[in-house]
């Protein structure tokens, strides 16, 4: 399927490995020209060489922090119009709520929560100006179903889901769709950190943990990262221009609800 978004531009956030290198691979291979940012500048410059090589677009990277000021603001002068914004970063850890102060608590909302609502004031109205804009955020499966040592991650991402419901009602009319990806347990560090964070809470080897919950999946197996990358970019399709407000979930059936 020719998705129509061959020469427009995507922003695409934490991009260096993981979920949001899939989603930005996945745009350029559908001729997407792609900023993407990450912290580490020899990381995100290996991704962008990999997908340049891969799919010919032209491809910018930023190294800065886009959960701080100076790292938006980066972000936003080397793609300054994005008619498609991919919103990700880094999870706050797992751990017991006991242990977090205000200060922890804050780190997780500016990045899970306040970071995105950031991009998205900068990049909505020059989208609605132009009729088209594609802004999808990537959250959790947990937001569904809580995960109860992701206390920080429930929270901030919960947080951010009840902005969109609002939000993306008012500019659907403008061919302006927000949307939420909503992953399971992909094979990608975080999912990695999560499970080596139980095993060592209960004491158990690693790659145990692991092959059980993996088995435990209806799927009997992880999802993978360009699965991933290929629904945020349908999502950023032309032919998606009547999908808004929803919570996408990939999680290979492990959440057990009928809605």
């Amino acid at each position: 399927m020719d998705l129509k978004i061959a020469g427009r531009n995507a922003l695409v956030c934490a991009a260096s490995k993981g979920l949001g290198k899939a989603c930005a691979l996945s745009l350029a291979r559908e001729g997407v020209n792609v900023t993407i940012v990450a912290r580490t500048a020899e990381t995100i410059e290996a991704a962008a060489n990999e997908i340049r090589k891969a799919t010919g677009v032209t491809v910018i990277a930023v190294a800065a922090d886009i959960t701080t000021d100076e790292g938006r603001a980066a972000a936003l002068a080397a793609c300054p119009a994005p008619d498609i914004l991919i919103n990700n970063a880094g999870g706050p850890p797992p751990g017991d709520f006991r242990q977090w102060d205000r200060k922890i608590w804050i780190a997780a909302l500016d990045a899970n929560m306040l970071t995105p609502i950031e991009l998205i004031k900068a990049t909505v109205d020059g989208m609605i100006e132009r009729r088209f804009g594609r802004i999808v955020n990537i959250t959790s499966g947990a937001v569904k179903a809580p995960i109860d040592i992701l206390g920080l991650s429930n929270g901030a991402r919960s947080g951010l889901t009840g902005f969109i419901a609002g939000l993306s009602r008012k500019t659907v009319a403008h061919n302006v769709t927000i949307n939420n990806l909503l992953p399971g347990p992909f094979e990608t560090d975080r999912l990695r950190a999560t499970v080596k964070a139980a095993a060592d809470a209960a004491k158990r080897p690693f790659d145990e943990v692991w092959n059980e919950r993996r088995n435990a999946n209806p799927a009997r197996r992880f999802g993978e990262p360009d699965e991933f990358g290929e629904a945020c970019a349908y999502l950023c399709s032309v032919q998606a221009g009547f999908i808004t407000g929803q919570n996408w979930l990939m999680d290979g059936g492990a959440y057990p609800g009928t809605f």
